[in-house]
């Protein structure tokens, strides 16, 4: 099973894929969690943050998700991924792929302080930021929508129904 967490930068993915994990092994399931940034490190951070760079990004991830799914493995993988055809790839290539999408906007985001990427972007200091001057497509298909715009209990919540849905899915 591959279970794929996206949404924009702050938005809550790596909160939301670290629960997921969390719930994975309380249930004695393996479970490996890939982050967007660590593979980045991984592969010795050797992209920018362009969106071709991003799209790059993503075919790696959409790789190594493969290879894990080919082994059995529960994979959790928070990403960006602004791409509806890398999602269609990977719908179409993974075993039981779920995907979470993490609803929340920019000015949301930025208002939280979550993230200063945003406001580095409006104050001209940053440029190729997601959901200002890269386009984010916003998923067509999800199997589960998180609108994370209340508090972290709220998302906690929400999240811990998503995992036992999953589980029991999985079992």
């Amino acid at each position: 099973m591959v279970i794929w967490v996206i949404g924009l930068a702050g938005s809550g993915k790596t909160t939301v894929a670290n629960m997921l994990c969390d719930a994975f092994r309380a249930a004695k399931k393996p479970v490996v969690l890939l982050d967007g940034d660590n593979v980045r490190v991984v592969f010795g951070n050797d992209l920018g943050f362009t969106k071709r760079d991003r799209l790059i990004n993503a075919r790696r991830i959409r790789s190594l998700c493969y290879l894990l799914d080919q082994q059995s493995m529960n994979v959790v993988c928070a990403i960006l991924s602004i791409s509806q055809a890398d999602r269609d790839w990977c719908r179409n290539n993974l075993n039981n792929y779920k995907e979470i999408y993490l609803d929340v906007s920019v000015d949301m985001i930025e208002a939280r302080g979550d993230r200063d990427i945003y406001r580095q972007y409006k104050d001209g200091e940053t440029k190729n930021v997601v959901g200002c001057d890269i386009k984010f497509e916003v998923p067509q298909n999800t199997d589960f929508v998180i609108e994370n715009k209340n508090s972290i209990d709220d998302l906690t919540y929400k999240t811990n129904i998503i995992a036992k849905i999953i589980l029991n899915e999985n079992d």
